[in-house]
């Protein structure tokens, strides 16, 4: 609203009360039936009340006018509601190296992290989501979109040694930052998973959170897995077999990824904990969804205060008129 225009409702009384003084100066003839004796008697039990009727009316409709200059809205009006429907541009960025093979996760951490990848986009049924899945290297499985169907299909087909192995952290949060388009919601963020340590790649992980952080690109970071030796298969002559690796993950750097571009760092240790962080980004998001949507101001409606001001203004003047027409 702007309530500072509602003073103006004051200046209402003496606009009214100079028109009434410049009407009664107008001087004027006209017949009456009556003794100049009953018309005294009925003066001020009749004209005046009428004159009062006339010019409450008149009030009121300036007032309504008034009103209407204060953007007003119904308290129930919806805030922010076609925008926050938009929702917001999400990439998924995830490691898919051969260390996500290891079976701390069920059935191991690439399964349990595509399917908890799903959980959270059937949720997200306003977001335009990507996935962008990296090794010694990255490309994208798929642009942001809306077509879910299709993101779904391409996380569950997505299988580790697609790529030359190793683990490129800058690359493969680079490529979904660059994939974040330029017409892209005023709200971006890109979901980095990864289970390793940055050991490949042209661009290292915090020059790549700048470029995320100059595009105002919110970053979340998850490491998965346990710390020390995990079970993992190995290829061997024979096959692969199931063989204890020690694995470590960069927490520090992931930390540093998220505190530049606004996000925030996660440990997943299990499936659970897994689903529970993804749980806990999507209520950040809406958060933030609602912080910058709906703390606005409501869209004002003044169109049934003009309305009605203008018409109770023109029965005003109408009776006005006609109670003062002996005197044009």
């Amino acid at each position: 609203m702007e309530p500072h225009l509602l003073w103006l409702i004051l200046l209402i009384p003496l606009l009214l009360f100079f028109r009434y003084w410049t009407r009664t100066k107008t001087t004027g003839s006209f017949k009456v039936s009556r003794s100049e004796r009953d018309l005294k008697e009925v003066e001020f039990d009749l004209a005046r009340w009428l004159m009062i009727g006339v010019y409450s009316l008149l009030f009121a409709g300036l007032s309504l006018l008034v009103l209407a200059m204060g953007k007003p809205y119904h308290p129930s009006a919806p805030q922010g509601h076609e925008e926050y429907s938009e929702g917001i541009d999400i990439l998924l960025c995830m490691d898919i190296s051969g260390s996500m093979m290891a079976t701390d996760f069920l059935p191991n951490r690439l399964e349990a992290s595509k399917n908890v990848a799903i959980d959270f986009i059937e949720g997200r049924k306003s977001d335009r989501i990507g996935l962008v899945v990296f090794e010694g290297e990255a490309y994208t499985a798929c642009p942001a979109t809306k077509n879910h169907s299709f993101l779904k299909k391409a996380i569950k087909e997505i299988q580790s040694g697609w790529l030359d192995p190793g683990t490129a952290i800058g690359t493969g949060l680079g490529t979904a930052v660059t994939r974040l388009r330029s017409d892209s919601l005023k709200s971006k963020v890109v979901i980095l998973l990864t289970d390793g340590e940055s050991n490949k790649g042209d661009i290292t992980p915090m020059a790549a959170a700048e470029l995320a952080n100059n595009k105002n690109i919110r970053v979340y970071t998850i490491g998965v897995g346990k710390d020390g030796y995990v079970s993992m298969p190995v290829p061997t002559a024979f096959g692969p077999i199931l063989q204890n690796t020690m694995v470590s993950i960069d927490e520090k750097e992931l930390k540093a990824i998220a505190s530049l571009t606004g996000g925030e760092y996660f440990r997943a240790t299990d499936n659970s904990s897994l689903e529970e962080i993804y749980d806990k980004i999507e209520e950040m998001e809406k958060t933030r969804m609602v912080e910058k949507n709906f703390d606005k101001e409501p869209p004002h409606n003044p169109l049934t205060f003009i309305v009605y001001g203008l018409i109770i203004i023109f029965l005003g003047l109408s009776l006005e008129s006609y109670l003062f027409k002996g005197n044009a």
